[in-house]
């Protein structure tokens, strides 16, 4: 069986839980899943973008979502587990359920809060979205 996670991270301390959690429950495995670091950068406003060159908000954009993935690649190279990083531009649980599928991810893990405006008590609005989506098993990270 295909074991490979996405695991969605926006830099805040709820998706950098969701390292921990991946850490140890690595360990736990004789085979190590195949891990995949997304990050998804939500687009400038085109009132914004029109006005600047195009390279520009490339490099905005990467250097945002490496300055989102910075902690927690360090933790996996710290814990000796390999992985991919991604990052990516658009809404971000559409982009995140597209992301698994094309990549054949036997399951996403994201924290519970830190995408976004919090439509619950318990998850934030990218994480619900992701959980009604999302075809493969959505781990919540709390």
């Amino acid at each position: 069986m295909n074991t490979s996670w996405l695991i969605a991270i926006d830099g805040s301390v709820p998706s950098l839980k969701v390292i921990d959690y991946v850490i140890t429950e690595a360990a736990s495995r004789t085979v190590k899943p195949e891990l995949f670091l997304v990050n998804v950068q939500t687009p400038l406003s085109s009132d914004i973008s029109r006005f600047i060159d195009e390279k520009v908000v490339a490099d905005f954009h990467r250097e945002a979502g490496n300055t989102a993935l910075a902690q927690a690649k360090q933790k996996l190279d710290a814990a000796g587990l390999a992985y991919s990083a991604h990052i990516m531009m658009g809404e971000a649980a559409p982009t995140i359920v597209e992301f698994a599928k094309d990549k054949g991810c036997s399951q996403i893990v994201m924290g519970a809060h830190g995408f976004g405006s919090v439509v619950g008590l318990f998850l934030g609005s990218v994480t619900t979205k992701v959980v009604k989506l999302s075809s493969v098993p959505v781990m919540v990270v709390k």
